[in-house]
């Protein structure tokens, strides 16, 4: 018993610090891979020791140490093994440094580029270019958000093995291609950007409505995400859509005590509490949004995603919502970046604000597209204007076509109770004199 309440509470804690301890080891062997490696010795060390001597005081300090030693080795090894001894003894000098706390703190300061953050060192590298989009959003969702192949799987909409594979090859792709672990500076900085943006906001994403599972929320995950957003925006102060990623994160995440109810299930925009939404995290998001406002040019997709947002942050209740306003800055979202999942956004607010029927029209257009065939949300829209036009049956069928499709547990029952609410709409509704 003894064992297994420590193997839980050594999984807990490595949920929460394994990234940052990959990320430290990483800085001193600058091999992701070798550090994903060495830092899972350190766990193995642990599941040895702590059964019997306990859990230490400090738990994730001495899970840092044992993997920072455990990388000290491995430049001690490497140094007796190459030619240029020199230089690697500067190295281990340098890096041996690192396990003195006394330290520490100012040697980390002293080396930053603008920041001394490992895990954003992490990130930069992960989302290097020498890696296909594709593959830098799957090794920093493994080595940041902590998700699964399968929860990267779901989230990209790909085969389990086909993510595998690119974590295994990008991580072998940067050891080859000998990519230093280190913050972009200058002009290196903007080529880069956009995927780390990307990759935070896919964090974001997967805690804020989770893709499977029993939970519709997994906070750790917009923790982490919004974290990883203010420290970008202390590290690129001049980009808009970095602030304006952190307005939109910032503003979502400020509805999360009104999300769900007592039991976990989910409660959507037009029930939610306004009262329960965090107004500091609302005030926060919105100075963000003014910051990315204040340094001109065009607004960017996140920009103008958190502008909507802040639309709903600033209503009272969802009917005094700007919904007009809404429908013009998704017209202008669609102009930067337009894809279907833009356009069923922008179909919800125009039949809000100008009519279901309208909304319909929009959303119609978008049966055929490929992108969104095993979409829950395009039927679940789509039920949803045909209810307010009155059509129950074929309401019900959509809900019926979006419960079969959802993958989260919440959201799949959530969809069947609105498939019984309008089998029941469709009983009581008069029948037709003049028929048959």
């Amino acid at each position: 018993m003894a064992a297994s309440v420590t193997q839980q509470s050594l999984e807990a804690i490595w949920r929460i610090e394994g990234a940052s301890i990959i990320a430290a080891v990483a800085r001193m062997v600058r091999d992701i891979g070798l550090a994903e490696e060495l830092a899972q010795d350190a766990l193995v060390a642990a599941l040895e020791h702590w059964p019997a001597d306990g859990v230490p005081h400090n738990p994730a300090a001495w899970l840092m140490t044992t993997a920072k030693n455990r990388a000290l080795d491995h430049l001690r090894r490497a140094r007796m093994q190459l030619e240029k001894h020199d230089q690697i003894g500067h190295e281990l000098e340098a890096q041996e440094a690192l396990i003195v706390p006394d330290f520490v703190d100012a040697l980390d300061a002293s080396r930053s580029d603008h920041i001394g953050d490992d895990l954003l060192r992490l990130i930069f590298t992960a989302c290097h270019p020498v890696l296909s989009t594709e593959a830098r959003v799957a090794l920093t969702l493994k080595l940041l958000g902590g998700l699964s192949s399968a929860e990267i799987a779901r989230a990209c909409l790909v085969p389990e093995p086909t993510v595998a594979q690119r974590i295994v090859r990008a991580k072998r792709t940067l050891t080859e291609a000998h990519v230093p672990f280190e913050l972009p500076r200058g002009d290196a900085l903007g080529p880069r950007l956009g995927s780390v943006l990307e990759v935070i906001y896919l964090i974001f994403n997967e805690g804020y409505t989770a893709t499977s599972g029993g939970e519709w929320m997994r906070p750790a995950l917009t923790d982490e995400a919004v974290r990883l957003g203010r420290v970008l925006a202390a590290l690129a102060p001049g980009e808009a859509e970095v602030h304006g990623l952190v307005a939109l994160m910032e503003l979502q995440a400020s509805r999360a005590g009104a999300r769900v109810d007592a039991s976990g299930r989910p409660i959507l925009l037009p029930d939610q509490d306004r009262s329960r939404w965090d107004r500091l995290l609302i005030r926060r998001g919105l100075a963000a949004l003014q910051r990315a406002e204040a340094l001109g040019g065009t607004l960017g997709p996140y920009a103008l995603q958190a502008a909507i947002a802040a639309c709903h942050a600033r209503a009272n209740t969802h009917a005094e919502t700007d919904w007009p306003r809404i429908v013009a800055l998704y017209d202008a979202l669609a102009q930067v970046m337009p894809s279907p999942i833009v356009e069923l956004n922008r179909a919800v607010a125009v039949g809000i604000a100008f009519g279901p029927a309208a909304g319909l029209e929009i959303v119609d257009s978008l049966l055929r597209h490929p992108q969104l065939a095993r979409y829950h949300w395009l039927p679940g829209v789509r039920a949803d204007l045909l209810a307010r036009l009155g059509r129950h049956e074929e309401a019900r069928a959509e809900f019926e076509r979006a419960a079969g499709l959802a993958q989260n547990t919440q959201e799949r029952q959530l969809l069947q109770e609105r498939v019984l609410a309008q089998s029941r709409l469709e009983t009581l509704k008069p029948r037709d004199p003049t028929a048959g």
